[in-house]
């Protein structure tokens, strides 16, 4: 895995950052715009968050840790799928961070992805935050 190689995803969502939010932490929301995936934690740092779902025919469990939550600022936990295939260390978890800043009633949203192991890996996490970002716009703008 390599620190330089981070995926980085942005949007601007024409809603305020409390909706932004809600849409970011809420179980329904999330199931809404990230590929039907089950989330669950407390949202409390230091707590465990699991993803639980299907993709691409197969059942997966993601799982990671919250770092660091500021409601409506930041957002940031580790995250590790078993099936990137790699072994279940720290080294293999990426950290994702998600931060939103609001002006005039729109949220600008940026998340970043650290530890991709190629540049192919970097490309392909990017492309799928891309996605999950797009679905947590229209949610979030949605329901204002």
């Amino acid at each position: 895995m390599s620190e330089d190689l981070v995926a980085k995803a942005t949007t601007a969502v024409d809603a305020p950052r409390d909706a932004v939010w809600k849409a970011l932490v809420s179980p329904d929301a999330i199931r809404e715009y990230m590929f039907g995936t089950t989330v669950v934690t407390d949202w409390r740092r230091g707590s465990p968050i699991s993803w639980k779902g299907e993709w691409k025919g197969k059942p997966y469990e993601d799982k990671g840790v919250i770092l660091k939550i500021e409601p409506e600022r930041v957002l940031e936990y580790s995250h590790f799928s078993p099936l990137s295939g790699q072994p279940d260390v720290p080294e293999n978890y990426h950290v994702v961070r998600i931060t939103l800043s609001e002006a005039n009633g729109r949220t600008d949203v940026a998340l970043t992805q650290n530890r991709n192991a190629t540049e192919e890996e970097r490309q392909h996490s990017e492309a799928n935050w891309k996605q999950m970002l797009e679905g947590l716009k229209k949610n979030a703008e949605a329901h204002r």
